[in-house]
């Protein structure tokens, strides 16, 4: 029969590594319910200063509830981890770290907005800009059999420091097992937040987060697997819409910024934000999608959902394809 367990949300730890010893063992088809800390190890609070930022200790980021030892898992299997609730803590913030996001250069300066939830399904950065919370972890993932420690960041075959989405309640997540048990953790709650981390965070907070884990024999996963619950995987944008910027280049990652330095361009022309609250919005609610590679050129678009905005913009700074 199946058991309930509550994992101790005081026992952390900030590396992978196959020889970490696990703090619960369970059986397939057991669930457990983790309290977890958001990544700086709850440093940031509802009072911290964008100055305060720049001075964090990052040898504490990343607390990772775990391990946990999945009875039956050895190499070669995979774990299922069945999401079945996620649950936020009434608050999060989203922050501009020095040296870090898709535009450094253009953001050197630290910023942080701490974002109002109390209604509970949206999280607001003022009167007119809203996001909805979709909670799920930033950090899912196993140890690879390998000497030593890892870091979550940044991420790896067996998973770590994913930042996807879509690791909300109703997806399961599959990882490659390479040590017994498996030894699974997970960390880095998010509130919301949009495909691609533009900025470097999303709406970072703490979560309740329960899953049931299964051990899948023999599956050989080469890197991490999910499959979502039906419906749309935008639902926030489909009734209004998305506005997109693009770019276009021969690397990548160029396209990517020239994308995302539309997109606050963009922002900031039509409904007057600042630079950087347009920059840390991009984070939290558009899209990165990857639209062409067949050509020498990449084109990459970052879709903003029209939904994120409660007011109209002012009719001189309308797009004509409205």
């Amino acid at each position: 029969m199946s058991k309930f367990h509550l994992f101790p949300p005081d026992r952390v730890h900030h590396t992978w590594a196959r020889d970490n010893e696990p703090v619960l063992e369970v059986d397939p088809g057991d669930t457990v319910f983790y309290e977890t800390r958001d990544a700086t190890n709850n440093q940031v609070q509802r009072d911290t200063t964008a100055e305060e930022l720049s001075n964090l200790n990052w040898e504490t980021f990343y607390p990772l509830a775990g391990p946990l030892y999945v009875r039956g898992a050895e190499p070669g299997d995979a774990l299922a981890i069945d999401i079945l609730d996620v649950q936020h803590r009434g608050w999060g913030w989203t922050g501009i770290l020095p040296d870090a996001g898709v535009l450094p250069d253009e953001f050197p300066d630290p910023h942080i907005r701490i974002w109002d939830t109390c209604d509970g399904e949206y999280a607001y950065m003022n009167d007119f800009v809203r996001v909805p919370i979709d909670p799920f972890p930033g950090v899912m993932g196993v140890p690879a059999d390998v000497e030593g420690e890892l870091t979550p960041m940044p991420p790896r075959h067996v998973g770590g420091n994913m930042d996807c989405r879509h690791l909300t309640a109703g997806t399961t997540l599959y990882l490659p097992v390479e040590v017994e048990g498996g030894l699974f953790s997970l960390g880095d709650g998010h509130l919301a937040q949009g495909d691609g981390e533009v900025c470097v965070s999303a709406i970072e907070g703490d979560l309740g987060i329960s899953c049931r884990f299964d051990v899948i024999k023999n599956l050989e996963l080469a890197a991490p697997e999910l499959e979502t619950p039906p419906g749309s995987l935008t639902p926030f944008g489909d009734e209004q819409g998305f506005f997109a910027t693009m770019g276009v280049a021969d690397d990548l990652m160029v396209a990517t910024r020239d994308a995302v330095r539309n997109m606050v361009q963009r922002i900031v022309q039509m409904y007057g934000l600042s630079r950087e609250d347009a920059y840390m919005l991009a984070s939290v609610a558009a899209d990165l999608k990857i639209t062409e590679v067949v050509d020498p050129n990449w084109i990459v678009a970052l879709y903003m959902p029209k939904a994120a905005f409660l007011r109209e913009p002012p009719e001189m700074h309308r797009l004509s394809c409205r």
